[in-house]
């Protein structure tokens, strides 16, 4: 005859306990386990600091080496353009001509998001190739409207002495070639980071 197996309640309420301490351990370890606290400091950053870095973006879609090419056109008959897509290999210069000193490049597309007004998204990467920035890249996101007067722009991330990168650009249009659809446009960056 098979015998009945009696815990006493202090038993039975540490028994229960301890088969469920075993369950839900490795689950609240695996779950939570992909997150850890860091200190800043072991990674390198420092004080955070607002610089201004002033520019100009050449946007050339005419001629036999455009840094503008459409990759999508507008797939209706739009006087803005509507739908376009344009993806940019765009140089930085210190200067507004051509010929002064590159600092780097405006990498990304913008496409045009407006039925009633020439205005652009754009998305592009500032990809620095001169000086302490070299190789640093901060990110720049946002609506331009291309006859407004001044546009603004966010700042919302970047890579290398950029990491963390925040702020704002505004951005003017120095040129405008009608017959080519060549722009100059002059950015003002505002931008922490560490």
């Amino acid at each position: 005859m098979a015998r009945a197996f009696f815990l006493s309640p202090p038993s039975l309420i540490f028994f229960i306990f301890l088969i469920f301490s075993s369950i839900t351990t490795p689950i609240l370890g695996d779950e939570y386990s992909y997150v850890k606290q860091v200190d800043p400091k072991k990674m390198g950053i420092r004080k955070e600091k607002l610089s201004h870095f002033r520019f100009y973006w050449h946007d050339k879609i005419s001629g036999p080496n455009p840094t503008s090419v459409p990759v999508v056109p507008s797939p209706i008959n739009s006087t803005t353009g509507f739908g376009l897509i344009n993806m940019i290999d765009n140089p930085l210069t210190i200067g507004p001509k051509m010929s002064s000193k590159m600092v780097g490049k405006a990498q990304g597309f913008y496409s045009s998001s407006s039925q009633e007004e020439v205005g652009l998204l754009m998305i592009m990467n500032f990809a620095f190739s001169d000086g302490k920035y070299n190789g640093s890249t901060f990110t720049v996101l946002g609506r331009n409207t291309v006859f407004s007067k001044v546009r603004e722009m966010s700042v919302i991330g970047g890579s290398g002495l950029f990491r963390f990168a925040r702020g704002y650009v505004e951005l003017t249009t120095y040129s405008f070639d009608i017959t080519k659809g060549d722009a100059i446009v002059e950015y003002n960056a505002h931008v922490f980071h560490y």
